[in-house]
């Protein structure tokens, strides 16, 4: 539909949007209408993964001008509550978040946010590269959690795009090997393109196996395991194979009530944590993607002009490909 180009307000940059990426999130909205206790209850523009231009900025912004190629934090806290004060802003209660109801996300031609969440992109960096900040900052958060360091033995559950992001950051940040596991083929494959050490195809093995499989190839438990499916086999893999005094982080959300052998976590002492999103992550991401150090180029399997939408989004219900952008400037839908 159309509607009327916003007006940014004294803290905010009008932006004219370029690529947005389709998180499984936008999908499940789609479908479901909910996640967990946000439920749709009215028209929801849908996207969060996103990059664009400022056109116009506010009377207070003064970082940022007109030409300026962003990407967008799309969680901006409305209020300086603990958690903004400790830095955790990330579990605001109040928090907005693009396309989590009742906020509209960023799928579309002009878009206007808070300006301090836009950060400017530096000449190297594309726009595409500016809107999987979003999904490589889980990762960086996901993996600054488990305390990946130099050395790290490393077990991903899930070779999504979540889980491959993780697998990115986790080499960046030191891991010595890392293992990952999924259903697909295909997924795998892209995980080996981008360097996993150790990608295994999970058949009809019990947690257990998986466990002993992992053990095997890493030659030892790996120290952090991340968990990126939400499924409650992969959760139990994830608790049996992580090292006595290592850490489970749990990022894939799942159902609500999962079983799980806790007693088996317990008494080896092994950290289960969970992540909400990210914090303090977009400059860490710019700096790694201009350094080149980090490439997320190849998770880009499909491109769709705005005006297919519907069919950008059928490809990612269907699982086909990795990550699929959207263009929304019709006059340029370059990467």
């Amino acid at each position: 539909e159309n509607r009327p180009i916003p007006e940014p307000g004294p803290n905010e940059v009008l932006l004219k949007m370029h690529s947005v990426g389709i998180c499984g999130s936008d999908v499940h909205y789609w479908q479901n209408g909910r996640i967990g206790d946000f439920i749709v209850k009215k028209p929801m523009v849908l996207g969060h993964e996103a990059s664009g231009t400022v056109i116009k900025v506010g009377s207070s912004v003064t970082h940022l001008k007109p030409g300026d190629r962003v990407a967008i934090e799309p969680g901006a806290p409305r209020d300086i509550d603990e958690f903004c004060k400790i830095g955790r802003y990330n579990l605001s209660p109040t928090i907005f978040f693009c396309a989590t109801p009742p906020d509209d996300g960023n799928l579309c031609r002009y878009y206007a946010h808070n300006a301090n969440f836009c950060y400017k992109l530096p000449d190297n960096v594309t726009f595409e590269e500016g809107a999987l900040i979003e999904p490589l900052s889980v990762g960086i958060h996901a993996c600054r959690r488990g305390g990946v360091t130099l050395g790290s033995k490393v077990l991903i559950c899930g070779a999504g795009p979540i889980g491959l992001v993780c697998l990115l950051v986790a080499k960046m940040m030191g891991a010595a090997q890392v293992a990952i596991t999924d259903l697909s083929a295909s997924r795998l494959e892209k995980a080996k393109e981008i360097g996993a050490d150790f990608p295994i195809q999970i058949k009809k093995e019990t947690p257990k196996d998986v466990a002993c499989v992992v053990q095997g190839l890493l030659n030892c438990m790996p120290d952090i395991t991340v968990e990126c499916s939400g499924a409650e086999a992969s959760i139990q893999s994830g608790i049996y194979a992580t090292r006595s005094g290592g850490t489970l982080v749990l990022v894939g959300l799942g159902p609500e009530m999962v079983h799980i052998p806790i007693v088996n976590a317990a008494v080896r002492e092994v950290d289960i944590k969970g992540i909400f999103r990210y914090c303090n992550t977009w400059p860490m991401a710019i700096s790694m993607l201009a350094s080149r150090r980090v490439n997320v180029k190849p998770l880009v399997t499909h491109r769709f002009p705005l005006e297919k939408a519907l069919e950008a989004f059928e490809t990612t219900r269907k699982g086909q490909g990795v990550k699929v952008m959207l263009k929304c400037d019709p006059n340029d839908q370059n990467p």
